[in-house]
């Protein structure tokens, strides 16, 4: 079993695992995301269809198992991730520089994103992603903070950012087990599931007034989360074998009382998509192979953020004005060109400068903290014999 002293060693005590496959599984992530939202729309919204939707129905839906639209698979991979390249974040730097660092590269982007989406609704454009017919000024504010996720109805200006949700609490929750993870990391996911099975159960019996629907989501989808970071303890060697097995299976049974309560919102095939993925992560998470390094998946992994918060303010507009003179198919794929060209605007002129500047400045903390470290005179000692000197002197007095 891991020990329970605490290990001085930062290095030590996260070691570095090698994630050579890791943009091939955000490549992966992003098809399957932006799959799910053309199928949902297709099928579920216009009543329609399209060739391809056929085609991976058959393949992955009807003979895979996975749920209908492949819901959540792009999701649980992404979640997944985080867990493992997060992890070792948090146990190696101190907690102000770790959310200093993670939430300075995150936001900016998405506060440009919230912004385009209540333009996009006050000017007539884009629907809510939820009941409303628009946004107040209280409920805009508040989606810039997600808030608007925990209200009663919702109100969701840009729907997919309820994952950052999970990622953000995730963050905040690696900093309150810092101690944790630096002695008995494996505690973490498995208390983790604990707190999940607890919210579900307390959203299933508490009174309505008094419940949070979005909080049932969050904890139905912590277990990827979780799982990622059960896999980096297994391959950072940070956790035995038999407490790896009890810690996934304490996720397994999150999942399977998230099912049979019916807080998923797309079929109930979850456990096999967490299974899919996870086994997905494991075998591709260190790949190292000529598909790993291909131009198309470098530059989508690199933008994948970016491509997660525009896709669905662009996929609906335009399809509707492209499919009659395209096709569906030409519909498609002028989405996906108006994506990648918005996403890369995304990327370069927000994402990259917000990088830079969080970078820059993380560096600056740390020279500040180094040299306020060597220059903090230590505490005054005296020797042996001075001390007996003293002792004697008063002594005589």
């Amino acid at each position: 079993m891991p020990s329970l002293t605490p290990v001085a060693d930062s290095h030590a005590a996260a070691p570095r695992v090698e994630l050579t496959g890791a943009n091939l599984l955000r490549f992966f992530a992003v098809l399957a995301v932006i799959y799910s939202h053309i199928s949902f729309y297709l099928i579920d919204d216009l009543g329609t269809g399209w060739w391809f939707i056929d085609v991976v129905y058959q393949i992955f839906v009807e003979r895979g198992g996975l749920n209908q639209h492949l819901s959540f698979l792009g999701v649980a991979v992404f979640m997944m991730l985080t867990g493992l390249l997060i992890t070792r974040s948090a146990i190696r730097h101190e907690p102000g520089h770790f959310l200093f660092n993670r939430l300075g590269r995150i936001l900016p982007a998405f506060w440009v994103a919230v912004l385009a989406a209540i333009v996009l609704v006050r000017l007539g454009i884009n629907g809510m992603f939820s009941g409303q017919d628009g946004v107040s000024n209280v409920d805009a504010a508040l989606s810039f903070v997600l808030g608007g996720f925990f209200l009663k109805p919702e109100v969701a200006v840009l729907g997919v950012t309820w994952t950052l949700a999970v990622q953000i609490l995730f963050y905040f929750a690696c900093v309150a087990a810092r101690p944790v993870l630096r002695t008995l990391p494996i505690a973490m996911p498995m208390a983790g599931a604990s707190i999940c099975a607890l919210i579900l159960l307390y959203n299933l019996y508490a009174p309505q007034p008094y419940t949070v629907p979005m909080l049932s989501k969050i904890a139905a989808t912590l277990p990827a989360v979780f799982l990622g970071q059960i896999i980096y303890l297994g391959w950072a060697r940070l956790a035995d074998c038999r407490w790896i097995v009890v810690a996934g299976l304490a996720q397994v049974e999150v999942i399977r009382l998230a099912t049979d309560f019916r807080v998923y919102w797309a079929g109930d095939h979850y456990l096999w998509t967490f299974a899919v993925v996870t086994a997905c992560v494991v075998l591709v998470g260190r790949y190292d192979g000529p598909a790993a390094h291909w131009a198309v998946v470098r530059w989508t992994a690199t933008r994948s953020y970016a491509i997660y918060l525009v896709h669905t303010l662009i996929l609906y507009r335009v399809y509707e004005h492209t499919v009659g003179s395209f096709g569906e198919t030409g519909a498609v794929i002028a989405f996906l060109v108006v994506t990648a060209l918005v996403s890369e605007a995304l990327y370069r002129w927000v994402e990259v400068p917000a990088t830079g500047w969080v970078t820059a400045r993380a560096e600056r903390m740390r020279m500040q903290s180094a040299l306020a470290g060597e220059t903090t005179p230590a505490p005054r000692v005296a020797s042996n014999h001075v001390l007996v000197r003293r002792a004697s002197g008063s002594s005589s007095r």
